[in-house]
């Protein structure tokens, strides 16, 4: 298991996550918010990533079945995580905002679809 650290733009959100097997399952959506915010992600079941500081710095956007939970920065407008629509047990996370990953290093990237409520 391998602990990783993220942050917003500003640091106001700063979070951990566990990973047992590096970042698995990489992948843009295509659903209406994803497609416009462009932020690849990986998941995790939701007890493997944790808000460290900042809680109250994030809003929550929802939309359509509001059954997905979009997490941004107050501050800074940075998409942090995600409750998955299709799985609640899980958050995905926007792999850009963890420490030392460049997201233009990462190689191909595949994309889900979160417009027909498959994936997010």
């Amino acid at each position: 298991m391998e602990t990783k650290k993220g942050q917003c733009h500003c640091g106001a959100v700063q979070f951990e996550v566990d990973l047992e097997q590096g970042f698995v399952d990489l992948r843009r959506c295509n659903c209406s918010l994803c497609s416009r915010k462009g932020g690849i992600i990986a998941s995790v079941p939701i007890d493997k990533l944790r808000v460290t500081e900042g809680a109250d710095m994030l809003t929550l956007y929802q939309w359509n079945t509001k059954s997905a939970k979009h997490y941004f920065c107050k501050v800074c407008g940075i998409y942090t995580h995600h409750q998955r629509r299709s799985n609640p047990t899980q958050f995905g996370f926007n792999v850009a905002c963890i420490e030392g990953v460049n997201p233009f290093e990462l190689g191909p990237v595949g994309v889900g679809n979160g417009a027909s409520q498959s994936l997010i």
